[in-house]
């Protein structure tokens, strides 16, 4: 279901942003991480599981300072994750790693998945979903 904005789909989980205008994940007080993930970065896992991917060096700043920090954790004690997919038009820009907040993005709450971060080495990160 698409939400108004980042806010809104966090609370739909519990979470609350550090700061909404650069924060892409929250804890909420279940112990889940919720996570702001691009829909382009979207892939379909062997297992039929939906996988997110990519790369921490993509972009800087203190949303990704807190990203770092919040996906090590959830790694570390395979905590489950919650997903808030966040589409927009101008893939380039954010791929480039431009600042994303001054792109017009679209958010849905995926209540109906709750992943796990599966794979964290280096630069790299996947967070594998399921159907719960």
């Amino acid at each position: 279901m698409a939400t108004k904005g980042i806010s809104e789909a966090f609370a739909k989980y519990g979470a609350r942003l550090k700061n909404v205008n650069w924060s892409v994940s929250a804890w909420n007080s279940t112990g889940e991480l919720v996570l702001s993930l691009w829909a382009h970065h979207y892939r379909k896992g062997e297992d039929g599981s939906a996988e997110y991917s990519g790369k921490l060096s993509r972009w800087a700043g203190p949303g990704n300072n807190e990203f770092r920090v919040n996906i090590a954790e959830a790694f570390e004690r395979k905590s489950p994750v919650r997903l808030v997919v966040v589409q927009t038009d101008n893939i380039d820009h954010v791929e480039s790693g431009e600042d994303a907040s001054r792109v017009k993005k679209d958010f849905s709450a995926r209540d109906d998945l709750v992943g796990e971060v599966v794979l964290l080495e280096n630069d790299n990160y996947v967070v594998s979903f399921r159907r719960r």
